[in-house]
């Protein structure tokens, strides 16, 4: 993951101009934003330990005073902040052998199932899709997907109708791209991370290109549109939870306004869903 401190702290400095912290600008430069040695001025630390931090030769156990001067120069919001001291610990490779799948607590499904109006579903480690309601299967048709499949990113970047199907695709794609990465950062040693990001960088350039910009953000909550085949235009709001007892797991819900027209066609969705599901049995 030292390469991806690196990369980080390079592309954050990028953003700065000089101006913007009180330095001359000194003409044209070679490269945008801040030097690494203005960083390490402002941060108040030597050039030399700065430098070897950027490229992964660092001390193991760089202070939070130290991370907490660069995050401040970088202008970091919370979320990259605390993404810049996940990436900046070592992390110990574990020895143990690793789960055979992620596991949804029988109770978190019921907690799923008594939410029959509002559309809601299980995110994992890679934004892996792990239990749904029969609502949100009806929004996002995760039972109709092979288990490898349901993925977010893979579904956004990999599905050739996911342009249609989500018609803010460049800020839904932008969203899960900067989310990923979070996970990536408190998961450095995941091989199948590497092998998601591999695969989506292989065949998708926008996913790529965002990549390459190590945006930073968690999706705690905020309004998605969905243009539905069924159901038509619906307009979003929804709310993430983690599961206490697994932070790796988000409960997504969906929440519109009561009465409003996305709920009412929320409503003919579901009656839907079912109607179709008891002729199919």
């Amino acid at each position: 993951m030292d390469g991806e401190l690196g990369d980080f702290l390079r592309s954050r400095r990028a953003r700065i101009q000089p101006e913007e912290v009180g330095l001359p600008s000194h003409g044209r430069r070679r490269v945008p934003g801040l030097r690494r040695e203005e960083v390490a001025q402002l941060a108040g630390v030597s050039v030399d330990y700065y430098i070897r931090l950027e490229q992964g030769r660092g001390p193991g156990g760089v202070s939070d005073a130290v991370l907490d001067a660069i995050a401040r120069v970088l202008r970091l919001d919370e979320t990259e902040h605390a993404y810049l001291l996940t990436v900046a610990r070592p992390h110990r490779k574990s020895t143990a052998r690793p789960p055979a799948g992620p596991r949804i607590r029988p109770g978190v499904q019921l907690l799923l199932d008594g939410m029959e109006r509002t559309p809601a579903f299980v995110l994992g480690r890679r934004m892996d899709v792990l239990a749904w309601n029969a609502l949100g299967d009806a929004v996002n048709g995760f039972s109709a997907l092979a288990p490898a499949e349901r993925n977010i990113p893979r579904q956004v970047f990999l599905d050739p109708a996911a342009a249609g199907f989500y018609p803010d695709w460049a800020a839904v794609a932008a969203q899960a791209v900067a989310n990923l990465r979070i996970d990536a950062g408190r998961h450095p040693d995941d091989p199948r991370m590497a092998a998601l990001v591999g695969e989506l960088s292989l065949k998708s350039a926008d996913f790529r290109r965002l990549w390459a910009d190590h945006e930073v953000k968690e999706c705690a909550y905020g309004t998605k549109r969905i243009q539905h085949p069924v159901a038509g235009l619906l307009t979003l709001p929804y709310e993430t939870l983690t599961v206490p007892t697994d932070p790796d797991q988000t409960i997504v819900a969906y929440t519109p306004e009561p009465d409003s027209e996305t709920a009412e066609r929320l409503a003919l969705l579901g009656s839907w869903k079912a109607t179709t599901t008891a002729t199919n049995n």
